[in-house]
């Protein structure tokens, strides 16, 4: 089996080792590298190109309170470089404020510092195979920030089946639970949510969540 490729940026000696020793330490997972901070990252990540040894991450595990350029806009330099890597962050902040920035730069998951090490893995799992895995806190809060605004005009052209599974989107479940919550079959799930992004004129879970809730 293919391993996932990690790399890791977090400032704090104690969390990005343990990190490290984690995921090279659990099969199916490599840490490629591990940073103490955003600039040293960009400076191996930009340079790639002229670096025949240096091995692109499937999964980078981003702190957002970095020491000098911060997480947030580390996402962005990354994404407008490799926007197919995907990015996680780990950090103990649970406000949407922070929340959205982080997805409106290119994030697709976002999990807290203080989750369970199995999952954890299993987030990046799923975020390795096209998920956007949260934590359930802050999913909740994701979800209460939802339901305190407006949709934009563009969700309006969902149906209610529709609009109910773009929720479930928001807040973070595959499409296996969808389906057994809605007592529907995952390609029905599947096709619901490819017309929900061709409506919302999207490619992907992220955008259509910040295109149906704009702050």
């Amino acid at each position: 089996m293919e391993e996932i490729k990690v790399v890791i940026v977090e400032d704090n000696d104690e969390i990005r080792d343990g990190l490290a020793y984690l995921i090279n330490s659990s099969q199916g997972f490599v840490c490629l590298a591990k940073y103490s901070n955003g600039e040293d990252f960009l400076k191996d990540f930009l340079q790639e190109k002229n670096n025949k040894n240096y091995v692109l991450p499937d999964v980078i595990l981003m702190d957002i309170n970095l020491p000098g350029i911060s997480g947030i806009d580390c996402i962005r330099k990354i994404k407008e470089t490799k926007n197919s890597i995907q990015i996680m962050m780990l950090t103990i902040y649970e406000d949407y404020d922070t929340i959205y920035k982080s997805l409106k730069a290119g994030a697709t998951g976002y999990i807290l510092k203080k989750t369970a090490t199995t999952e954890l893995l299993n987030a990046i799992k799923d975020i390795y195979n096209g998920g956007s895995p949260m934590s359930s806190q802050i999913a909740r809060k994701v979800v209460l920030s939802f339901q305190e605004q407006k949709t934009s005009k563009e969700t309006q052209n969902l149906t209610p089946r529709e609009q109910e599974i773009l929720n479930y989107l928001a807040m973070g479940y595959r499409y296996k639970e969808i389906a057994a919550l809605l007592f529907i079959s995952v390609e029905t799930v599947r096709t619901h949510i490819r017309n929900i992004y061709e409506k919302l004129h999207v490619n992907s879970r992220t955008e259509a969540i910040l295109k149906a809730y704009p702050r």
